[in-house]
């Protein structure tokens, strides 16, 4: 702004001419003649920055359109039948010639108050899969309950490897003890090998954590090598392997 005033009163305050205040302000002609134009016919607020967008969009949907939109959209909430964007759009292309897009109509719909935005997904390339490298890297152990169909409650015991996905043994009991847990794991080993590791939840036939003590699974592992690892409380997400495996069972 103060040196498109400058540039108005070296000419017109000043008497240089265009070529020469041009020259000086390392601007155009033209510049320098359209400042002193816009001076004389609105003084100095008519220097002030002009928007360069056009007056009128010709992409813009009309405001005909829109309201057909929202009839439409009205029309099918009151028939109680599906009423977004893609089936407007199904309706709209039986009569018209060229119909709005599908995302065209969603945008009026957001625009008019039909439709709440979402908020961007998350991108899957924003998850970190966890995942062991190698077979019997790690095996992951839990158990979940299931009503057979006679009403009895059984607990399912299950031991998975962390990279494979393969179930390495699955037992039914009436409750899962200690014992159990050790006889399910070393009948596992042999047939498939002791792994490196074990991850378990903090069930208390698995660890002794909270009891500030020992299982003798813990100690097994011990005598044989095996790096113990335990989930946080109450943070299913670390076994979701295993989880999902529990899912798979029951359905």
């Amino acid at each position: 702004m103060v040196v498109r005033q400058m540039v108005v009163d070296a000419v017109l305050l000043e008497g240089r001419s265009v070529r020469d205040v041009a020259r000086s302000f390392g601007v155009s002609k033209t510049f320098v003649a359209k400042m002193v134009k816009r001076f004389k016919e609105g003084g100095t607020e008519a220097l002030e920055p002009r928007s360069r967008a056009h007056l009128s969009d010709p992409n813009k949907t009309s405001l005909d359109l829109e309201d057909r939109i929202v009839s439409l959209r009205k029309e099918l909430l009151d028939f109680g039948v599906d009423a977004d964007a893609a089936t407007i759009e199904t309706h709209l292309s039986r009569v018209m010639d060229t119909s709005p897009s599908i995302s065209t109509i969603h945008r009026v719909l957001v625009r008019r108050g039909f439709v709440t935005p979402q908020p961007k997904k998350r991108p899957k390339s924003s998850y970190i899969r966890f995942e062991a490298d190698q077979p019997n890297e790690m095996w992951q152990s839990d158990f979940t309950e299931y009503e057979l169909a006679t009403g009895r409650t059984v607990q399912i015991l299950n031991f998975i490897d962390d990279h494979s996905r393969l179930m390495l043994a699955s037992r039914a009991l009436p409750v899962v003890k200690g014992a159990d847990v050790i006889a399910t794991f070393v009948e596992a080993c042999e047939h498939y090998g002791t792994p490196a590791a074990v991850l378990t939840d903090n069930e208390a036939v698995d660890n002794a954590i909270s009891r500030k003590g020992r299982t003798a699974f813990e100690s097994l592992l011990d005598d044989l090598g095996v790096t113990y690892k335990h989930s946080r409380p109450y943070h299913p997400q670390t076994q979701g392997k295993i989880e999902r495996w529990h899912k798979t069972l029951k359905q």
